[in-house]
């Protein structure tokens, strides 16, 4: 299985390793156990039910501007919509693979130092880790997987866990296909199905978000939500209209535009996918 190399000090690696997001471990650990209790339905088989509630009783964190009251701040989370999120400066570029994951509730700010305006949590369907597309002194920039589509924002160092990952994932909706990178090099490419032209695939940046398997279904035995939203669906099946990759019964949908936005795959392509880390960037063109 495919692991982050951790970036912090050596001190912290083994507690760092125990929290590497295969994606194999957390169907294992924890999916079944989210399905129950998000009630997620994807594009093509539905979006989350319902938003998260924000929970009680969470503690102000300190800041250089003064404390932050985290309880007042939304989840970025694929439920939310992140108001004032700075969009995406390079949707097409890709990045040095390093992700980063939230060791506590951490604010996010519009910049470097900047206004609050959400907070991230260590968990997702499991450890969340988002891909880093920027840095500025003691803050990184991170994408969120809220809407809007493309949104990004910005936290302090001091309240990540970096790690890098060999992976990149592309999908070209203009010839139908997904290619697996590893160490910049094509491992693998497949015909897909994408997004019918009444409900696109979104393009841009995005990354693997969580794994989990859902009972309720038969079209894939595991579904891979992406921190990306339909921009034609505002929700579907109660939810907010997440995109995934997930496999589907037959193949007569590969290599057309077919789905409500999701990304169809063959069962081996699931099998290799399933064996990224999480925090993966996905970059998604019209080539």
């Amino acid at each position: 299985m495919a692991q982050h190399t951790s970036r912090v000090e050596a001190r912290r690696a083994e507690t760092s390793a125990s929290r590497v997001p295969l994606i194999r471990w957390s169907i294992i650990g924890v999916a079944v156990v989210l399905v129950v209790a998000l009630g997620f339905w994807l594009l093509g088989g539905g979006g989350p039910a319902s938003s998260t509630p924000s929970p009680s009783g969470i503690a102000g964190t300190e800041q250089a501007g003064g404390a932050v009251d985290l309880a007042a701040l939304p989840v970025a989370d694929t439920y939310a919509t992140v108001q004032g999120a700075p969009a995406d400066p390079a949707p097409e570029a890709t990045t040095d693979g390093t992700v980063a994951h939230p060791l506590r509730d951490t604010p996010v700010h519009d910049a470097p130092g900047g206004t609050p305006i959400a907070r991230v949590e260590p968990t997702q369907f499991g450890d969340v880790w988002f891909p880093v597309i920027g840095r500025d002194g003691e803050w990184v920039q991170v994408l969120l997987p809220s809407r809007p589509t493309g949104g990004t924002g910005w936290i302090r160092a001091a309240d990540l866990d970096t790690a890098t990952t060999p992976y990149r994932i592309a999908v070209h909706l203009g010839s139908r296909t997904l290619e697996l990178f590893r160490d910049g090099e094509v491992v693998e490419e497949w015909s897909v199905g994408v997004g019918a032209s009444d409900t696109p695939t979104p393009t841009g940046r995005t990354f693997l978000l969580g794994a989990f398997t859902d009972p309720g279904q038969d079209f894939s035995p595991v579904i891979l939500p992406l921190g990306t939203h339909s921009p034609t669906l505002d929700s579907y099946g109660g939810g907010p209209g997440t995109v995934a990759i997930h496999t589907w019964p037959d193949d007569s949908g590969f290599g057309e535009a077919i789905s409500d936005g999701c990304i169809r795959v063959p069962a081996d392509a699931l099998d290799q996918l399933t064996e990224v880390p999480l925090g993966t960037l996905v970059t998604i063109d019209q080539e």
